[in-house]
């Protein structure tokens, strides 16, 4: 990697591009990008140095060493295009993020959920730490307010996407599966078996001195470890023969508490600042990798009580008369399942908006999704989000999915639309003992941000 190059990202704003071009730019490089619309990562971008164009046009290449794209970009962009016309070099995002975590002690998150919450968990862990890893996530880290910086220590830390298959660019010394679930399968064929093989093929290409990290109390992941051929490290709650396990679970209101034991010691107390037992896996995968990184479990368990969660995850918006907002980037059955559950140890009643997202996603798991929602008290499903080019399929709709999980999980689930029907139907009858929690990959957040500031004016 040479600092004296000019890196141009096209469709910079995104949270994973614009973590890269902000290492980048702690580097020493220089780095210009384009997107079609100024938002907050960009404005972050412009003043750590970056030049950042809005629109996309084919002069805004010319000069560049190097031409980072993302897989949402089009191959027929006028910049891309022009890239190639003058033969600048033309990395997808994951091949940029391999040249940073392939050259240090790589720290890599993969798996179906928690990637974003377990990385953030880390990076936070490591920077209390004193250890300076470098970090790049795709969700700001509450604690920080960013969600990428260049550390001068030997640790990357970084999630893997399996989604399109680009974790397999990674060699990283520490390669983490928290579970394994049949989603993204419109990447594989529609073939499960492919997607498992992928993580395969992952943990299979860790360095020499590397461990797999993984939760033995996920099924599909188990499945596969007689075909990994390098150092294994297992956690979870109920198996009786992993590595590390967790007892005295004790959860509570945005909070949790457990005791961690390792190979049949016990290491100590654990105290979590958010709640659900998913983040219990979260932080069991933390402290191990933190563990292999030599640091102390007195130091990781007074830090990572510190960690407050990353942006839309199980994030707080406001909290006004006893009324909760909250946030969730949960977009898959098994996420929803998660955040309803953390939810209800608030001891609230729990509104549950939804918004699907892709209709392929929504196509493969309608059975799933339809079986999410039993812990709600009242569910709201609004149109699906979908992409700039995905087809609609035929049959695939919210209507749909509100009958089924009326059918299988939820007599209380209505379809509203849109955010505007959905704040109009909310806003005059939030009372006391209330939690509404909205969900999803799309724009659903604004949802919660209109509400909240309502919640605030009363």
């Amino acid at each position: 990697m040479d600092t004296t190059e000019r890196v141009h990202f096209i469709g910079i704003g995104g949270y994973g591009m614009s973590a890269i071009a902000r290492v980048l730019l702690e580097m020493g490089y220089t780095v210009t990008g384009s997107d079609v619309a100024a938002q907050e990562l960009t404005d972050k971008l412009i003043a750590k140095g970056a030049k950042v164009y809005i629109g996309h046009t084919a002069e805004q290449v010319k000069g560049a060493d190097l031409v980072v794209y993302s897989t949402a970009l089009s191959s027929d962009n006028v910049e891309w295009v022009e890239a190639e016309r003058l033969k600048i070099p033309i990395l997808h995002r994951s091949q940029m993020l391999a040249r940073l975590l392939n050259e240090r002690k790589g720290v890599a998150v993969a798996g179906a959920h928690g990637k974003t919450t377990t990385s953030s968990m880390i990076a936070l862990v490591m920077e209390e730490c004193g250890v300076d890893p470098t970090y790049i996530i795709g969700g700001e880290i509450m604690n920080v307010g960013t969600n990428a910086k260049a550390g001068q220590g030997e640790f990357v830390v970084a999630e893997a996407d399996e989604s399109d298959g680009s974790f397999l660019q990674y060699h990283p010394w520490l390669g983490i599966v928290t579970n394994i679930e049949a989603d993204h399968l419109e990447n594989y064929g529609g073939d499960f078996n492919k997607l498992k093989a992928a993580y395969v093929q992952f943990m299979n290409q860790l360095r020499e001195d590397g461990t797999a990290i993984v939760c033995c109390d996920d099924e599909n992941v188990i499945s596969l470890l007689p075909e990994v051929t390098g150092q294994v490290t297992t956690f979870g709650i109920h198996s009786k023969t992993a590595d590390y396990t967790a007892t005295d679970i004790v959860l509570g209101d945005r909070q949790l508490t457990f005791t961690m034991n390792a190979y049949g010691e016990v290491l100590g107390q654990i105290e979590l600042s958010v709640p659900g037992q998913h983040n219990l896996y979260n932080a069991m995968a933390t402290v191990i990798a933190c563990l292999k990184s030599e640091i102390p479990f007195e130091q990781i368990a007074a830090a990572i009580v510190k960690f407050h969660g990353a942006k839309r995850r199980f994030q707080v918006l406001g909290e006004v008369d006893e009324i909760l907002v909250i946030d969730d980037y949960a977009h898959h059955p098994t996420e929803i399942q998660a955040t309803i559950s953390a939810a209800k140890t608030t001891g609230k009643r729990i509104i549950a908006v939804f918004q699907p997202q892709r209709y392929t996603r929504t196509f493969f798991l309608l059975d799933a999704f339809s079986r999410a929602f039993s812990e709600a008290d009242e569910v709201i499903i609004t149109d699906i989000y979908s992409p700039a080019g995905e087809k609609q399929i035929e049959g695939v709709t919210s209507a749909k999915l509100v009958d089924l999980i009326v059918q299988n999980s939820n007599a209380g689930a209505r379809y509203l639309p849109t955010k505007e029907d959905v704040l109009a139907d909310l806003k005059p009858r939030l009372a006391p003992g209330d939690l509404v929690i909205t969900m999803g990959a799309g724009d659903i957040w604004k949802v919660g941000y209109a509400l909240a500031e309502e919640l605030k004016k009363r």
